[in-house]
């Protein structure tokens, strides 16, 4: 009785739930291939890869859980782990296991990343382990004009694809290994290698082994994947398909050695708790080092972005809870940031303190040109098109912003609003601006200067940090007041730019609906009565 109540429990545990088993020597294969390769860098240089125990249990799990009919129950394998734990070799691993040991004639392994160098990093760790196996030199074939690497017995080929230049169509997966997902720029490359290119294959599968990213909008598809991993680890998600592994330390003790062991399993063989002690002493004295530490080191998903003037934080603390019905009839300033092809262009409607409606509120409109979007989306790596079809940013035809378009926008909102005025600059609006004082809406002119923009800029940062401004929760002026920068002359006078101190913002990094609402402010400090005798009424100056 003992023996046939222990063949069944044997028996359940084998084939476990769902229709899937577990095959000792499946796994047993797996990991003798690995192991049978050499390590490719450092001290450990033609050493044999001996699997750490972190990375013998996934490919155990990997490659020796199976569904009834003998196939492979995992599709997607999620790795999550910060840089410096051996995820370069353990990915070159396995797009050679697939290559030579996984029994596809003719298949075809995709090695994948942002860019070309980064995708090229995987492969030569991949090429050096073949030349250090006789076996498999004698049947490699390796490109390196191509990055291409063929098995001569099965036809087999592994080619690296980079986010810059990809082939759209075609591909058979039988493998796909995504290096640093969280780098990619946009959704493009994972689409297409993802999106039925593995319908062929009998058991296709996609490793994504990656480091966390810094990405505090979460709009990437490295945070997409990211957050779909963690919900299959809280349960809130079943997906058998998925494999997920995430090693990282997401509290606020980092200095706590115990957790720089959590986060990193191969702490002590590949990274030297020493190393680890030196970059925590850094990260203790620098808060830039402190940011650095708690992403490359603990793999937590946070903003290295070195934001001058204000933490994005304080922007999500600023949502107002009211909405644009709420502002019907009431007085307000409409900035304008306008721009052709490159920026965007935005409005700003700010409404200052009056009647029942004790602090300020601040509400936006934005403009991109619709032919240039979808590239756009690409170069800039920003969703511009999720947040047109969001309705936060409209999308107007051609090739450049049209400005009939902005106008109609502003007679829009006169009708429903009092506009007091349409501060802007005026050297990048001179017929708009006529066109609206035909309108009847007096326009000022702002100059971008350090002595016009420097009260304005102050007086918004104070009515933030005191709550005393709110404003709509909008995705694009929320990533635009990310990139805000502020330059300071020498009589502490300020202005925003698009540069930091001693070095450039990335080009694509747009400001311009913040710019708006500080030239609104510019006009609007001056609501209760006050008068700003310098103020240019564009109307007077042209003798309208």
């Amino acid at each position: 009785m003992k023996t046939l109540i222990k063949f069944f429990l044997i028996l359940i545990i084998a084939c476990g739930l769902g229709g899937t088993m577990y095959s000792q020597a499946h796994a047993e294969r797996a990991v003798m291939f690995f192991e049978n390769l050499r390590h490719t860098k450092g001290k450990f240089h033609g050493e044999p890869f001996k699997l750490l125990p972190w990375e013998e249990k996934i490919i155990r799990d990997v490659y020796g859980t199976l569904r009834d009919d003998g196939t492979r129950q995992y599709k997607f394998v999620y790795i999550e782990i910060p840089k410096k734990n051996g995820k370069s070799e353990l990915a070159a691993g396995a797009a050679l296991y697939h290559l030579f040991a996984d029994g596809e004639m003719n298949g075809e392994i995709y090695g994948c990343a942002a860019d070309r160098s980064q995708a090229s990093l995987v492969y030569n760790v991949a090429k050096d382990m073949i030349t250090q196996n006789p076996v498999l030199v004698k049947r490699a074939k390796i490109t390196d004009s191509r990055k291409e690497i063929q098995d001569k017995r099965t036809g087999s080929v592994y080619k690296v694809e980079s986010a810059e230049a990809y082939t759209k169509h075609g591909l058979n997966v039988s493998c796909c290994i995504f290096d640093e997902l969280h780098a990619q720029p946009n959704r493009d490359l994972w689409d297409v290698m993802t999106s039925g290119s593995g319908d062929a294959r009998e058991q296709p599968i996609w490793w994504i082994i990656t480091t966390a990213g810094d990405d505090p909008d979460r709009v990437s598809i490295g945070w997409e994947e990211h957050d779909y991993a963690m919900k299959i680890l809280a349960g809130e998600i079943i997906d058998p398909t998925w494999y997920v592994t995430i090693f990282n330390y997401d509290g606020d003790d980092i200095y706590n050695e115990a957790h720089w062991y959590q986060a990193n399993p191969s702490l002590g063989h590949t990274i030297s708790i020493e190393a680890f002690r030196e970059a925590a002493i850094k990260a203790k004295n620098n808060p830039a080092d402190e940011r650095l530490f708690r992403w490359l080191r603990l793999n937590q998903w946070i903003t290295t972005k070195l934001t001058t003037w204000l933490p994005i934080d304080l922007f999500d603390q600023t949502i107002g809870e009211w909405s644009r019905n709420d502002l019907a009839g009431k007085d307000c300033f409409i900035g304008m940031d306008l721009s052709s092809t490159t920026d965007l262009t935005a409005l700003c409607a700010l409404f200052p303190p009056q009647g029942d409606q004790l602090g300020w509120r601040v509400i936006w409109d934005t403009f991109i040109p619709a032919d240039n979007m979808v590239e756009r989306v690409r170069t800039d790596r920003v969703p511009y098109d999720e947040w047109e079809k969001g309705g936060f940013i409209t999308a107007t035809p051609g090739n450049v912003v049209d400005y009939t378009e902005v106008k109609k926008r502003l007679l829009t909102w006169n009708a429903l609003y009092k506009v007091k005025e349409v501060p802007s600059d005026r050297a990048m609006a001179t017929m708009l601006l006529q066109e609206l004082e035909k309108e009847h809406i007096t326009c000022v002119d702002v100059p971008q200067t350090f002595a016009v923009m420097t009260a304005p800029i102050n007086l918004i940062e104070t009515l933030l940090k005191k709550g005393e401004l709110t404003h709509e929760n909008n995705p694009v002026a929320r990533w635009t007041f990310g990139n805000a920068s502020i330059a300071k002359n020498g009589n502490e006078q300020i202005k925003f730019v698009k540069e930091h101190k001693g070095r450039s913002v990335v080009r694509t990094k747009r400001i311009d609906p913040i710019v708006a609402l500080a030239n609104a402010m510019a006009r609007a400090q001056y609501y209760n009565g006050k008068v700003d005798l310098s103020a240019v009424i564009l109307s007077d100056d042209w003798g309208m």
